[in-house]
């Protein structure tokens, strides 16, 4: 069995290595195209963690997402050949954008595939930024399913892969975003928190990190659902995960890239369960480097996230935009130390709020859901109201579960709680009614009709 770690060397010597050197030529290849992005110290998040803190605006990319870097940078080292051929591309939106904005920047055909999944603001967007250069193809449930396709192509028309992270010229692109943090601040930061998808975006900046600005410590964050970087690390290698949450759809990729696991891998450190572990000493990293961490976020703290991003700071961040903020609500950092969080998206559709409200209430233990079978009789719903709902309780959903047959069905009821703590004397109360009802725990198979 080779080592993954002969991954990147195996490459064609025609192919540029993952290297601090290659993410610095990168940056000056896409220097002129892509203007470097704001880093915004977030008076919220700081006086909440006792940290510095500094936000990575990638949302405010020409594409809304760092993809262009990566996008771009491979691109635009293409042979005359290779563009006449044509660009092929699979992605969950955003890289998409940026081989669109790519394509036709340089004049080159393109076809893209995506998820049927992925949110029409994205697709909207892939088709403004491609013109007349992009064809847009949505096929399969996952990316997994658009990248399958998108080999096809390439194996029937002979044109080029732009791979959205398996690539290091795509890494080195998406490195670039650490060499800019690196210049704005004036002394390197403790910490920097990147979220993980496919694995590119943490390859080329834990690379970066690792060898221009060693003792700084690096996390990666996953969504629950989808922590196909967690699982490479746990069995030595990538793997392929059975099933995925695509919710954060930047993020939701069944298996790592060999190239990123392989710059990875490198990096030394450890997965964390829980985040109340140190995260900024090197007990695990290669001597005199700051540690690296890959931790897991639940989507509904994702949620939470990202409506705080926007209540507070007027920031859209998508899914995967807010996967690093999310990790500081559970993580221990050294107050005064300086910590960046990367904002790697702001492509979400407004049409996704109401689901997005919705998963934030249940993370944070705010809404639940009940069968309840009512006693056909008159003022049940009334002695329900009465007698088992809170005075701070609101039912925010109330359907017959048999429509055509009222009479021998229970009815789903959701409540939302005024506060966490009142699920205990809610469920209290129910117990001693008459009327029966049951609650549906969140990953239950009845529950999943819900989200």
């Amino acid at each position: 069995m080779s080592n993954p770690l002969d991954v990147i060397d195996a490459q064609s010597t025609s192919r540029p290595v993952l290297s601090a050197d290659e993410i610095d030529a990168a940056a000056k290849r896409i220097a002129d195209i892509i203007d470097p992005t704001p880093l915004q110290r977030s008076e919220r998040l700081s006086t909440l963690t006792g940290a510095e803190v500094y936000l990575k605006r990638e949302d405010l990319s020409a594409v809304r997402s760092y993809k262009l870097r990566g996008a771009y940078n491979l691109v635009i080292q293409l042979t005359e050949s290779e563009r006449a051929a044509g660009v092929v591309a699979a992605s969950a939106g955003n890289h998409a954008q940026g081989v669109a904005f790519a394509c036709q920047a340089m004049k080159i055909k393109g076809r893209i595939y995506v998820p049927t999944t992925t949110p029409k603001q994205k697709r909207d967007r892939i088709r403004v930024h491609g013109g007349a250069f992009v064809e847009l193809i949505a096929v399969g449930e996952t990316y997994d399913a658009a990248a399958a396709a998108a080999a096809a192509d390439v194996a029937r028309t002979g044109a080029t892969m732009v791979p959205p992270f398996d690539d290091a010229r795509t890494a080195a692109g998406q490195g670039t975003i650490a060499a800019e943090l690196l210049e704005q601040l004036p002394s390197a930061p403790d910490l920097v928190v990147v979220p993980v998808g496919g694995g590119g975006c943490l390859a080329g900046v834990g690379t970066y990190l690792r060898e221009r600005s060693p003792r700084t410590g690096i996390l990666g964050v996953e969504p629950a659902g989808a922590a196909s970087m967690t699982a490479a690390l746990v069995a030595g290698g990538p793997v392929t995960l059975p099933e995925i949450d695509p919710f954060v759809d930047g993020a939701a990729v069944r298996r790592i890239g060999d190239v990123p696991y392989a710059a990875v891998a490198r990096f030394g450190g450890r997965v964390v369960s829980h985040a109340s572990l140190p995260l900024l000493t090197a007990t695990d990293a290669p001597r005199g480097a700051g540690a690296f961490r890959m931790m897991q976020i639940d989507e509904g703290a994702i949620c939470t996230a990202m409506l705080q991003l926007y209540q507070n700071e007027g920031i859209i961040a998508e899914p995967a935009g807010a996967l690093a903020v999310a990790a500081l609500g559970d993580i221990g950092v050294e107050p005064g130390s300086t910590v960046v969080c990367l904002v790697s998206g702001g492509n979400n559709d407004v049409s996704r709020y109401g689901e997005i409200i919705e998963r934030s209430l249940v993370h944070q233990g705010l809404k639940h859901y009940f069968l309840v079978d009512f006693p056909q009789e008159p003022g049940a719903l009334r002695r329900f109201l009465d007698e088992v709902l809170g005075p701070d309780d609101d039912i925010t959903t109330f359907e017959y579960v048999k429509r055509n047959n009222r009479e021998t069905g229970a009815a789903l009821v959701g409540i939302e709680l005024g506060a966490p703590e009142g699920l205990g004397p809610l469920l209290a109360r129910m117990e001693e009614s008459p009327i029966q009802c049951e609650q549906l725990e969140p990953g239950s198979p009845a529950y999943r009709y819900l989200t």
